[in-house]
């Protein structure tokens, strides 16, 4: 398009992000016109992408970080021919696929939902490395971000990765608007502040009148031309450009104009451009999944495998067998195993080190590309990135987090390095699946399984030794549990899950020996979903349960078990052994006895239970 189209498109985008607001009585019209030069730019010039084919491999990625400017995305939807009129003006209604913030779980043209801001430039590198270093198509990632989000700490931790991986393909234009929500941001218009900034993280930097549309249309091809760094276009708008009443005034964040009408006939009304958006060149996927058979690894019974070492070795394996399983890990994967899988297949393992939020964010880019990524770190420091896991649910993407050295069985290092909030964290997060298997065997199978889920998937590994108790060939279904002593005398069932299995088997002995009592013992390796056909089973034969984790005891198993029977049912008698203190520096074992969570301490609450349960 020339100078005069651009502009008229430009019209037309703010007129229908003021339409569709008006007609929703909420949204954010002021931060979709200041954008809207921008856009128009990008949709009319240099996008390449077939809205009918939107998984096609050669199309350009975009990604709305600022996803609160909704409606100037869907009005540019609308110019584009993919959705009409009409739909536009559902926005934000109950049923409609425009939502206030946009969601891919609605849409197919959207690569990750966004609205928290600051994840949408972290997001857009891990497509860019998917592109760059998987895909290799040749397609472009362009990110808009908004000046306010440039405070948060994801986006810098973005801009290093990207300028360490070289990523030329990847372009960030940040509409500097200069005003927040409740006011003017840290930086206002000062554009060389922003370029400073970018700069020394090694990104070529390009200063422009984001209102001149030659100016960014000289941007955007400067960009696509800039090789070996990323680009970030640092675009001077103003909020609610062109309607005077409302231009660059405070006050106005997140409202629809006053008057819509008036505003609408002060951007000379409603227009019905459309464009031809450029078409994506001819490009093939190349990760091909190959058919066959899984070679897990094998272990043997009564081998000590530590679990995260059967991780790794699995993690590896997978990797042989699927081409389409990429591994990402936080400058741990000595300590995850996940060095196993970077040895074998170095093309697909990405170090993202020391930034967890980065590390989740290219685990969500490379899902929404097609891959199978497993993401890892220590248990404790996924609570860093926990609002992208949030995100990549609501986006649907479907990702795999590993979290090593959990609990106090890790021993010396102490409480900052132990992970005891991460099952009530997981299992929080919607359509979640939550695994914590206590033997390489069992590790291995479940490793495999993962690739073939839906949604977020975490897995919870141990850093030290423990005895391998089942054979190869069993099976682990998700949402399955094992069922490892029973009788029909059964008066106690413990059940455990990881490192506490161990502990609950030796309880059972104990009690048995000692005391005569026989204990039922299961291991809950799916903390969600839940086997309530198991446990409830087991509450109507012994009447009494014993919950013991190594984790603190606010929404883990515990919890998870005690959901098993909030459907009018009837609840058992039950105790729950859980991390109740805060733990020191001490060996793995002496970890386990101070927290309560041992053999013996199993054995003496067990033996309580069932003399209470005797005496009433």
């Amino acid at each position: 398009m020339n100078t005069a189209e651009l502009v008229e498109l430009a019209q037309q985008l703010r007129v229908d992000s003021v339409r569709a607001s008006a007609a929703a009585g909420s949204g954010h019209p002021t931060s979709s016109m200041s954008a809207a030069d921008l856009m128009a730019v990008l949709l009319a010039n240099h996008l390449r992408y077939d809205f009918d084919r939107p998984a096609h491999p050669g199309n350009d990625r975009f990604v709305l970080s600022k996803g609160h400017a909704s409606p100037l995305l869907y009005s540019a939807y609308k110019a584009a021919g993919a959705i009409e009129d009409g739909e536009l003006l559902t926005f934000r209604k109950i049923g409609s696929r425009l939502e206030g913030h946009p969601t891919p779980r609605r849409l197919p043209w959207l690569e990750t939902a966004t609205g928290s801001l600051g994840q949408g430039l972290p997001v857009g590198v891990g497509i860019a490395l998917a592109g760059k270093r998987l895909d290799r198509t040749g397609y472009r990632v362009w990110v808009m971000c908004g000046d306010s989000e440039l405070a948060e700490g994801s986006v810098w931790e973005a801009a290093e990765h990207a300028a360490y991986e070289h990523l030329d393909n990847l372009t960030a234009i940040v509409d500097v608007n200069r005003l927040g929500q409740r006011g003017p941001t840290r930086h206002g218009h000062d554009l060389d502040a922003y370029a400073r900034r970018f700069r020394a993280f090694g990104w070529h930097t390009i200063e422009v009148d984001g209102h001149d549309v030659d100016a960014v249309d000289r941007a955007y091809g400067e960009a696509r031309s800039t090789s070996g760094q990323p680009t970030v276009v640092l675009a001077r708008t103003l909020k609610g450009k062109g309607v005077e009443s409302v231009q660059d005034r405070e006050g106005l964040h997140g409202k629809p104009l006053p008057d819509a009408d008036e505003a609408i006939a002060e951007l000379g009304g409603p227009r019905d451009i459309r464009v031809s958006v450029h078409e994506p060149p001819a490009a093939r996927m190349l990760h091909a999944v190959p058919v066959g058979d899984l070679q897990l690894p094998r272990w043997d019974k009564g081998e000590e495998v530590a679990t995260r070492n059967a991780y790794g070795e699995a993690l590896a394996a997978l990797g042989t067998g699927r081409a389409d399983v990429v591994a990402l890990d936080g400058e741990v994967s000595d300590s995850t195993r996940a060095e196993f899988f970077a040895k074998e297949h170095p093309d697909r393992f990405f170090e993202c080190y020391i930034a967890e939020q980065q590390l989740v964010a290219a685990a969500v880019g490379m899902a929404a590309r097609g891959w199978v990524p497993y993401a890892s770190t220590f248990a404790a420091f996924l609570t860093r990135a926990y609002d992208f896991v949030r995100m990549a649910s609501v986006s649907g993407a479907g990702i795999n987090l590993v979290g090593s050295h959990a609990g106090v069985a890790i021993g010396q290092d102490g409480p900052s390095q132990m992970g005891l909030e991460d099952l009530a964290m997981m299992r929080a997060v919607h359509g979640s699946t939550v695994l914590y298997p206590c033997d390489a065997n069992q590790t291995a199978k479940l490793v495999g399984a993962m690739a073939g889920l839906d949604g977020i998937r975490y897995l919870r590994t141990s850093r030290g030794n423990s005895p391998v108790i089942y054979g190869p060939d069993e099976e682990f279904p998700v949402g399955g549990s094992k069922v490892l002593r029973s009788s029909q005398y059964d008066r106690l069932t413990v059940v455990a899950a990881g490192v506490t299995v161990h502990e609950a088997l030796a309880a059972a002995d104990a009690l048995d020996r000692e005391e005569g009592i026989q204990v039922r013992v299961i291991d809950l390796y799916s903390v969600k979903p839940v086997d309530r056909d198991t446990l409830r089973r087991a509450a109507e034969d012994t009447g009494c349960l014993l919950t013991v984790e190594d984790h603190h005891e606010e929404g883990g198993l515990g919890d998870a078990v005690l959901d098993a029977f909030l459907d009018g049912r009837p609840v058992p008698r039950l105790v729950r052994l859980a991390v109740r203190r805060m733990p020191g520096s001490a060996s793995p074992d002496e970890q386990l006895h101070a927290a309560g969570i041992d053999a013996a301490a199993i054995a003496a609450a067990g033996k309580l239970l069932v003399e209470e349960a005797v005496v009433r």
